[in-house]
């Protein structure tokens, strides 16, 4: 019996909380799963869960031995991957889930850097707007905007994520530019359906708030897709400064109320404390702040010509 391997498993089903979705992790047969858990069982000589067709929970034994079991998991391979990295060059797969409009034109080129420093590392990238649990889902860490699931995560800041409302010279010509965030009413209005502030909308100006409920012609979860309904005179968007820099400051879009500010959220980092690829993990994110810093590089470019403020306030 490999013990540091059944414990491993073990610690996996207690974390997904399903023998089907541990297999499909972890990349062996549920009837593998079973086979570990029932000699660690065995070893221990107590039952570590209850089971029954549709649920699968920690027994009494179980919850006693599962931090330090979760603990004991990533010791042994962060100590294996420190190992790896002291002989040459630190190996394995991370895996990590990412915004669609944070990998979409930015992230590419930070991928390609850190697998040239890191080429041993193979990565395992997820791309969605949904907001998962790393634990559940099966990956190292998720970068997102949203807050962590569970106090049981880790939620580390990288960079702050911008919004702007934007158009075409051409439609603001044809329809007017707004100069208070109450005259968007008057506009076709394309919003992203993601925001957890949702319909509700918080504009900053000298000291002051107004906070408005914006009704959207078009609605979706794709910041891309809003910045191409944009470019076609549509109407007025709300999009990440990530996604409609270059199109900002080659003039294909203006922003529009840039005095009046909303809230930035922060895209953050989640992941367990317990990280199986910890070591790696902390490479990979070390890798993003270094390349994108606290204030990155769209943003810096579009404050040097002008183009929007640089205070920002904070989500």
């Amino acid at each position: 019996m490999d013990r540091l391997q059944n414990i491993e498993t073990f610690v996996r089903v207690a974390q997904t909380q399903n023998f089907a979705e541990a297999a499909r992790q972890l990349r062996i047969a549920r009837s593998v799963v079973t086979t570990r858990i029932k000699q660690l069982e065995d070893y221990v000589g107590a039952p570590l869960f209850h089971r029954s067709t549709r649920v699968v929970r920690l027994s009494e034994v179980g919850q006693s031995f599962l931090r330090d079991c979760t603990e004991l998991v990533s010791r042994a391979n962060d100590i294996v991957d420190q190992m790896r990295d002291v002989r040459g060059s630190p190996a394995g797969t991370l895996r990590v889930h990412a915004l669609t409009g944070l990998v979409l034109g930015h992230f590419a080129s930070l991928l390609r850097d850190f697998q040239e420093t890191y080429p041993d590392i193979r990565l395992d990238l997820n791309v969605s707007d949904s907001v998962v649990d790393p634990v559940t889902a099966g990956v190292d860490c998720a970068l997102q905007i949203f807050p962590a699931t569970s106090t049981e995560l880790v939620s580390r800041p990288l960079f702050p994520v911008r919004r702007v409302f934007c158009a075409t010279p051409e439609y603001l010509a044809k329809y007017g530019t707004p100069k208070d965030p109450r005259e968007l009413h008057q506009h076709r209005l394309g919003l992203y359906s993601r925001y957890p502030s949702r319909d509700r909308w918080t504009f900053h100006h000298q000291g002051q708030e107004i906070t408005l409920y914006l009704a959207a012609t078009l609605l979706t979860n794709s910041v891309h897709l809003l910045r191409e309904y944009a470019m076609e005179h549509a109407g007025i968007v709300c999009v990440p400064t990530l996604v409609a820099s270059d199109a900002i400051r080659q003039g294909q879009l203006q922003v529009v109320l840039p005095e009046h500010l909303l809230s930035s959220f922060w895209l953050s980092a989640v992941y367990a404390g317990t990280s199986r690829n910890a070591f790696k993990l902390r490479l990979f994110i070390e890798h993003i702040t270094t390349q994108f810093k606290r204030l990155p590089p769209w943003d810096a470019q579009l404050i040097e010509h002008g183009l929007i403020p640089e205070a920002l306030v904070a989500g």
